[in-house]
């Protein structure tokens, strides 16, 4: 199942940067005489309710909510990651400082946040990489700082510590190997979710707006003709679903990974 989602991740993945040179209809071009034409050899995933094809469009959209997705997946973890070694490592009134503005970001369902922020701002792709990024990064600083607090308690690293070896060399050298692991699961997970709440505020009008497009708002613009044209709504939402779960399924194969190693020593 895992080879099975990585590839799957990869092919849709490549096919939405690459596809639009070879499958050249417009995503933005009406047609009055195609509305709601259903899936055919012309339109292979059917047109919408202004005769725009609907493949063309998953494809333009499709990038926007993977850029969305992995950029501030990306910028998350890497704030995570810093956040969390340096509470665990130096330990005392930083760590006790961290800890409580993870905590007061946590308090917060995330969701709810993410609505908030971006209700006091126009939306575009910039600003939802930040917002994005803003609320994604406090479970990779908990999961990170945890582990190196555990890893900074080590014999060999006090060894380290009393003979004077430089600080940043020993979370790059020793912090960071052993981080690895628990690092690209979290990343894993702050993808799909990336592209989820993207998807969630685009659905809802709060995301990207017209002429740019993203997989929610694709989703979104089928809701009010499911009943008579169901393809508007399913594409998106089945790519939607198929990059998140391939997503999730990596995930747990990566920790699964990361347990039995734990386990063997």
């Amino acid at each position: 199942m895992y080879r099975f989602a990585l590839y799957t991740l990869l092919f849709v993945i490549g096919g939405v940067f690459f596809l639009p040179f070879i499958y050249t209809l417009s995503p933005y071009e009406l047609d009055p005489s195609s509305i709601l034409l259903a899936p055919n050899f012309e339109h292979i995933m059917g047109t919408d309710r202004l005769g725009r094809d609907i493949f063309a469009r998953i494809l333009n959209g499709g990038q926007t909510s993977l850029i969305i997705g992995f950029t501030s997946a990306i910028i998350a973890s890497l704030i995570g990651l810093i956040v969390g070694i340096s509470a665990g490592y130096f330990k005392g009134y930083y760590d006790k400082t961290i800890t409580i503005i993870i905590d007061l970001f946590l308090t917060f369902p995330t969701f709810f946040l993410l609505l908030a922020l971006v209700s006091y701002m126009e939306a575009n792709i910039t600003i939802l990489i930040i917002v994005l990024f803003i609320t994604g990064w406090m479970g990779m600083a908990r999961m990170i700082r945890s582990e190196s607090f555990a890893i900074a308690n080590k014999p060999f690293i006090k060894i380290l510590n009393l003979t004077n070896v430089s600080k940043i060399k020993i979370i790059l050298k020793y912090f960071a190997p052993l981080l690895a692991p628990i690092f690209l699961v979290s990343f894993t997970f702050g993808v799909g979710g990336a592209i989820l709440a993207e998807s969630g505020l685009s659905f809802l009008g709060l995301g990207v707006n017209p002429p740019q497009m993203s997989w929610g708002s694709l989703l979104s613009d089928g809701k009010e003709v499911i009943e008579i044209a169901w393809w508007v709504s399913f594409f998106p939402g089945l790519f939607i679903f198929i990059i998140t779960f391939c997503l999730m399924q990596i995930a747990d194969y990566l920790q699964q990974k990361a347990n039995s190693k734990n386990i063997i020593n």
